[in-house]
Order: C-alpha cells, then structure tokens, then sequence
C-alpha cells in the first residue's frame, strides 16, 4: 500500500500494517474523517480529487474541477474544493457535492476512479458564471483530452433544459485547444472581445529548408502579424532574453511583425494590445 504520495484511509493503513497509530499521529495529518496526506504535502487538484473519492467511499463520480483535473488539465488552483457527484448530499469542507443525473456514457473510468467524460466536464464547466473563467477551463480541458465542440453540443442537446446553455454556446465559440496558459486565452478573447478577426493559434513559421524555426502564440498568419505573451522569465532571464532578441530578428526578417504582451499590458492596459494590434494588422494589409 503506496502512501507516500498519495491520500489513504487510515483504518486500510493500520489493518494492513503499514503505519502505527502514533506513526499515523505524528508522521500524517488528516484532510478528511479517516483520510489522510503526509504531514506538510500539499494537496494538488488531484490528490484533493482521490482523498474527495475515498471520502465517498469510492462510490461517487467526480466531477466538475476534479474530473478536469484527473483528466490531466493544466491551470487548476490547487485551493480550489474538490467536486463529485452522487445521489447523497452529505458534506464535508473542501468539497463540493453535486447530484445531477449522469447518463451512462456521460461518465468513465480512470485509474479506478469513475469521472464525467471530457464532453460532460466541459459541459458543467462552460456553464459556470464567468464566460472568461469558463474559457480558460475549456481551452485547458480540450488540450488536454482533445475533445471537440461537437462532442460538447451533443451532450448540450440532450440536456437542453439545463442552464447556462446559453454560456455555454458563447464558450464553444471561443474556446480553443490552442491555447498553453490562461493569459493567452486572456489575450485572445480581448482581441476578439474587440472585434478584431479570430486568430489562429500555435502558428509555425517555417525557414528556407522547411524546418519549423519559430512557433507563435497567435496571429494571422495571411498577414504576418503575430500576438505573443510573455511570462516573467522572458523579461528576467538574461539567457531568454537573448533567446527572444534572436528570434524576433528571425520573424522579422521573415516579414512577421510581432506584438509582445505582458501580464501588466493585459491587466491594466488590454486597450494598448488591442491598438497595436490593430494599427499592425492595418498595415499588413487586413480590411478591418
């Protein structure tokens, strides 16, 4: 029995032997009733995910955040509750109880755990209020799994009582797998939010021989304009800041003109972006 690493139920650990009751006290700490985590680990979207289903008695389905999460997507706070759903609207802190009716091919199994599919989490996420958080969720969501928008409306049709539909459509409208980190989403849905035409994501840009020199965030790519978000590391590290020098001389030369964004641009100056954007589309050509 693995305890190390992962969330157990104290009674299964002493029955098997593999702690004490003082080792369980002073070597542990318990996150539920008779679940437990290494004293100081820290939960993450996914252990919070196991000790929520072996809280259940591993009867219930996660879902929600906690099926996203075991489906391996990215950008999910680690503070957030874990979710399932079952009939039982028992409670417990740090996790959110759902009931909704799952029909049978609404929901899988992943490393002996039952979840909402890909379509179903996304369903229930892109419902949720907030139409950029729910963006961000389903861009991660469809990266990860690689379910698709058609995927998604099949389920949307056969619960069209629901609400949030409405959210919903707008969500697949937007949404795109393209996307590596939530302050792209961020910076796609202002442009567009803008009126600005959709751009592609994960462009590549290939050099005389046919090889992919440089890979681009998002752009157009008829025009050659480019729209890039810089983390930290690209403003701080010398050896990336180098690295980034080269490559845009590289995209010049090619005819690309690139607009970078920062975290700062996009949170106080979005109209800037969109500006730059704009004017460098205009003069590539683009009938804005």
């Amino acid at each position: 029995m693995e305890i190390l690493h992962w969330p157990f139920r104290g009674t299964d650990a002493l029955a098997a032997g593999v702690v004490t009751r003082h080792r369980l006290r002073t070597d542990f700490e318990m996150v539920h009733r008779n679940l437990y985590i290494r004293r100081g680990q820290k939960l993450t979207p996914v252990t919070r995910a196991v000790a929520a289903w072996l809280w259940s008695g591993r009867t219930a389905t996660m879902a929600g955040l906690s099926a996203a999460a075991l489906h391996r997507t990215a950008w999910i706070d680690d503070w957030l509750p874990a979710e399932l759903n079952r009939p039982s609207r028992d409670k417990a802190r740090g996790i959110i109880v759902h009931s909704d009716t799952l029909d049978d091919d609404e929901t899988s199994v992943r490393d002996g755990i039952r979840i909402t599919t890909p379509a179903r989490t996304a369903f229930d996420l892109g419902r949720r209020k907030g139409l950029a958080a729910a963006v961000i969720r389903l861009d991660a969501l469809m990266r990860a799994t690689g379910v698709k928008a058609a995927d998604i409306e099949l389920v949307a049709d056969r619960h069209r009582g629901a609400r949030g539909l409405t959210q919903l459509r707008r969500v697949l409208h937007l949404a795109d797998d393209g996307a590596e980190s939530p302050y792209e989403t961020k910076t796609r849905l202002a442009l567009v939010g803008a009126g600005l035409p959709r751009p592609q994501t994960q462009i590549e840009v290939l050099n005389e021989w046919g090889w992919v020199m440089a890979r681009i965030d998002m752009g157009w790519e008829e025009w050659k304009v480019g729209v890039e978000f810089d983390g930290a590391h690209h403003w701080t590290d010398p050896a990336q800041r180098s690295r980034d020098i080269d490559r845009l001389a590289e995209l010049a030369a090619c005819g690309w003109a690139i607009i970078r964004v920062s975290v700062e641009m996009l949170r106080t100056r979005p109209h800037v972006v969109v500006a730059r954007v704009h004017h460098a589309l205009l003069a590539a050509g683009c009938p804005l």
